[in-house]
This record gives C-alpha cells, sequence and structure tokens, in this order.
C-alpha cells in the first residue's frame, strides 16, 4: 500500500499549530465573546473570522486522526497491525 503524504498545511504536521483542546477552549472563548459582550462590527468579524479558521483546524485534525485510526487493525489475536500510518 503506497503511502499518502499529509498536506503540508496540516495541523498534525506543523508542530507550531496549537493542539486540538488549545483550539475548542479558543472556539469557546470566541463563541462566549461573540454572544456576551458588545463588540463593535470589526472586532466581531474578527473573532468570527478566527473561529472559522479554528474550526478548520480543528476538523483537519480530527479527520487526520480519524484516518489513523481506520489504518489500524486488529488481528484475531489481539495484535494491532499499522498499516502506513506514517
Amino acid at each position: 500500500m503506497a503511502r499518502t503524504p499529509k498536506p503540508p498545511d496540516s495541523p498534525i504536521s506543523n508542530p507550531q499549530s496549537p493542539s486540538l483542546q488549545a483550539d475548542l477552549e479558543r472556539l469557546e472563548a470566541i463563541v462566549r465573546d461573540l454572544e456576551e459582550q458588545d463588540l463593535d462590527l470589526d472586532k466581531a468579524l474578527a473573532l468570527f473570522e478566527e473561529g472559522v479558521a479554528r474550526l478548520r483546524d480543528a476538523r483537519a485534525r480530527l479527520d487526520q486522526a480519524q484516518l489513523r485510526l481506520s489504518q489500524l487493525r486488529e488481528a484475531a489475536d489481539g495484535s494491532v497491525d499499522a498499516a502506513d500510518i506514517d
């Protein structure tokens, strides 16, 4: 089976990108700010754009994790076979 390279802009392959947990925490803060604060339009749009970018990164991270999990197969004897995960 040929290996599928990770896209260069994948959050998993970029060590400088925040963790999934950090993205989710920031998304919660953004939603809270948008719902609870009386923001001017420019600030609200900037927060919304940041939220969309973080959501996109979180989804990519989850998609990559799902792919990696689907590549793991449990053998009949209980051993796990990693098929071209990297």
